[in-house]
């Protein structure tokens, strides 16, 4: 159990990643119990109409600068804490595409890298303007989806890549490119990446003339502690079944809790080390090149980068890893 004197400000850290938790079914909710009143009737049913009309997920979003560096999200970020490790200053003429790892449960480390200022990201990358990726379901969560749109977030689909990145110089994205199916391999002290397939990225990238950053997060896979679902197990495979008819997975896993460090939903106060690796940029002039030659020249560069960037700084940020980084799919 957590002792009763605790600092004001750690309580402040824990309450607001519960908020971070619970903020989408809460949004929800309160979407439901307006319904519930027939005086907000025509309301609930004009946002209903405007929800479904509106593109702006699919359009770049809807992002208040103001919203993303709110005093909540440095309580957040000092939760753990997270930092960010830069190896090289980035051209704001440039547009980027920025490949998170690991996914872990949930990301957590890409929402207070990409989707706050918490971090520092504008200080560290002046002129660059991310805009992290998510699901599309995510958008179609009452109030939530407005709340996230301002943080910057986008529709992960093909035409909402484009059109970030089309929109201006410095305009890049944040893409968590295991997805969920990397999700099932977190685990503490390992780093299991789904990477070997996943070209659509750099196809992106060559069509947009945009550069590839490897993100590595040390400490991602450290929030959670998840239950035994070792290859040819019966939950991996229920696993991958869900995961093939909806589209998500479902690990079982469990963090801390509010007043308890051993159980519940919450992560754990353990330190994520973002660190930023050198860009590699597309062909200037296509010209000559086979498109799917140049498209698998440079994913196997982005592996052989994000490998030399895990052993520069595995020694410094994972020095009780039980494994070492392996692209496992």
């Amino acid at each position: 159990m957590a002792p009763l004197h605790i600092p004001f400000e750690r309580r402040l850290q824990t309450a607001s990643v519960l908020w971070w938790g619970i903020e989408p079914s809460l949004a929800l909710c309160t979407f439901v119990f307006i319904c519930t009143i027939p005086f907000f009737w025509p309301f609930a049913l004009a946002y209903l109409i405007w929800m479904l009309m509106d593109k702006s997920p699919q359009r770049g979003g809807r992002r208040f600068d103001w919203v993303r560096r709110i005093p909540y999200w440095n309580y957040f970020v000092s939760y753990f804490p997270v930092s960010i490790v830069k190896e090289k200053d980035l051209d704001p003429s440039r547009n980027y595409i920025f490949g998170y790892h690991p996914h872990g449960i949930i990301a957590v480390g890409a929402i207070a890298t990409f989707a706050s200022e918490a971090t520092g990201f504008s200080d560290q990358f002046p002129g660059i303007t991310p805009s992290l990726l998510t699901l599309g379901t995510n958008f179609k969560i009452p109030f939530h989806r407005d709340y996230i749109l301002a943080l910057g977030m986008c529709d992960v689909s093909r035409s909402s890549c484009k059109a970030v990145l089309k929109s201006g110089p410095g305009r890049s994205i944040a893409i968590v490119i295991g997805g969920a199916a990397e999700s099932l391999n977190a685990r503490p002290g390992t780093i299991d990446l789904v990477l070997k397939k996943r070209l659509g990225f750099v196809k992106i990238a060559v069509e947009t003339g945009s550069s590839i950053v490897p993100v590595l997060n040390f400490g991602e896979n450290d929030l959670y502690e998840q239950v035994d679902n070792s290859d040819g197990s019966w939950l991996r495979w229920g696993q991958k079944k869900i995961q093939h008819i909806a589209g998500f997975t479902v690990p079982l896993f469990h963090g801390r809790g509010i007043f308890n460090y051993d159980m519940g939903l919450l992560p754990h106060r353990r330190p994520m080390h973002v660190v930023f690796g050198e860009p590699i940029d597309p062909p200037s002039d296509m010209t000559g090149l086979d498109k799917d030659e140049v498209v698998k020249n440079m994913h196997d560069k982005y592996m052989e980068n994000l490998k030399t960037l895990y052993n520069k700084h595995k020694d410094t940020y994972a020095p009780n890893r039980i494994k070492e980084l392996e692209f496992v799919e």
